[in-house]
């Protein structure tokens, strides 16, 4: 019997030499059903460096990729769907954490190009909606479900390293719910031209106003979800825009006002710092993660958490907030912070126990869950 996600260990980290649950691959484990493929390939790695990493992560997009081309002239256009998109998370991976070099950006694009193969054939179909803001335009996807009337809608939120490309699963969940939904990059990331600071909050609004002038969207009707540090992103959205959001649900999350502990700060620069020993470009590159401290944790906290903004009690819409409670990268207080915060009975949390980030084993139940609470929210 070929090995499933839920039978891997779970080894919390970002060890890209090991395959487990809340590990470096929790990000992809969903996405692909042979883990026993992934393992052989992740085996055959001698290094994170592009050099060794891109070819190993390409070839297995390639095989992917061919096969899905096959299926679609013979057209099996379903099968096509599941060869191009495994073809497009294995892309993926050897695109991570990004485009830092051109060797990255060459494997984006076939990421992108297997993920517009896959996409071709969809019912409703994916549109590719270019939102503009502040003489700049971002990328985004949109699919609305079919109706003879608007329908309430959903931003989807990315996170640092993980591309619209790779959320695709939220927008057929929110079609399954009968939302509407706009697909975004974080800003630094993908197609988003914006940098990662606190301001950056403009662009997210902007793609809320983009999706709610689509005359498919119901504009009194929109929430928002994000997983990691999407999570985040859509708490700061809900409380930048709380007039335009209206439900929000958010896997992790961080900094949103709980202040850690010195033992806590500190396994989470332990937690970073091991991550920072990876060289995910060039061999002769610069590290593709910085050094952390406790010192460095302070002062994210100072400059990005909700209190810091004072944006804590902005957030009175229904809220549902979803992590484990052994989260490496966005500890377990952030949430009951937040839930000691609000009007009473707006805020509610799932905790897996004994899971890591953003409880990534547990998205088979977590996922649709979320999308089914902000259409009930949402009157869909």
């Amino acid at each position: 019997m070929a090995k499933k996600s839920t039978d891997l260990k779970h080894i919390p980290g970002e060890d890209p030499f090991i395959v487990a649950r809340g590990g470096f691959y929790r990000r992809w484990l969903s996405m692909i059903e042979d883990i026993d493929e992934l393992e052989g390939i992740v085996a055959s790695l001698d290094s994170t460096t592009e050099d060794n990493w891109v070819p190993i992560w390409r070839a297995a997009g390639v095989k992917h990729e061919a096969l899905g081309d096959n299926y679609d002239a013979n057209g099996d256009h379903v099968a096509a769907r599941k060869a191009h998109l495994l073809a497009k998370t294995f892309y993926a991976i050897g695109r991570f954490p990004s485009e830092v070099s051109p060797v990255k950006a060459a494997i984006s694009a076939d990421c992108a190009r297997a993920y517009r193969k896959a996409c071709a054939h969809l019912d409703p179909p994916m549109q590719v909606i270019d939102v503009q803001c502040d003489g700049q335009r971002f990328r985004t996807h949109f699919r609305a479900p079919k109706s003879d009337k608007p329908v309430p809608a959903v931003l989807i939120m990315c996170g640092a390293d993980v591309f619209k490309e790779d959320r695709g699963w939220a927008a057929e969940l929110a079609l399954d719910a009968g939302l509407a939904s706009l697909v975004m990059d974080a800003p630094g990331t993908g197609e988003n031209p914006f940098p990662w600071v606190p301001e950056s909050v403009k662009a997210w609004v902007a793609a809320i106003d983009a999706l709610m002038a689509r005359p498919e969207v119901d504009e009194t009707q929109v929430g928002a979800f994000g997983v990691s540090r999407g999570g985040y992103s859509v708490m700061q959205l809900a409380g930048t825009a709380p007039e335009k959001i209206k439900a929000v649900v958010a896997s992790a999350g961080h900094p949103f006002g709980y202040e850690m502990t010195e033992d806590e700060m500190a396994a989470v620069a332990t937690a970073r710092n091991r991550r920072s020993t990876f060289r995910f470009g060039p061999a002769d590159g610069p590290p593709s993660f910085p050094t952390w401290s406790v010192e460095k944790e302070k002062e994210i906290f100072e400059g990005w958490s909700l209190s810091s903004l004072g944006l804590v009690e902005k957030i009175t819409m229904p809220v549902l907030m979803i992590n484990g409670d052994s989260d490496h990268l966005a500890p377990i207080g952030n949430i009951y912070f937040m839930l000691e915060s609000g009007p009473p009975g707006t805020r509610s949390a799932k905790v897996y126990k004994g899971s890591g980030h953003c409880a990534f084993e547990h998205q088979p139940e977590w996922g649709p869950a979320s999308f089914k609470w902000l259409a009930d929210r949402l009157q869909a």
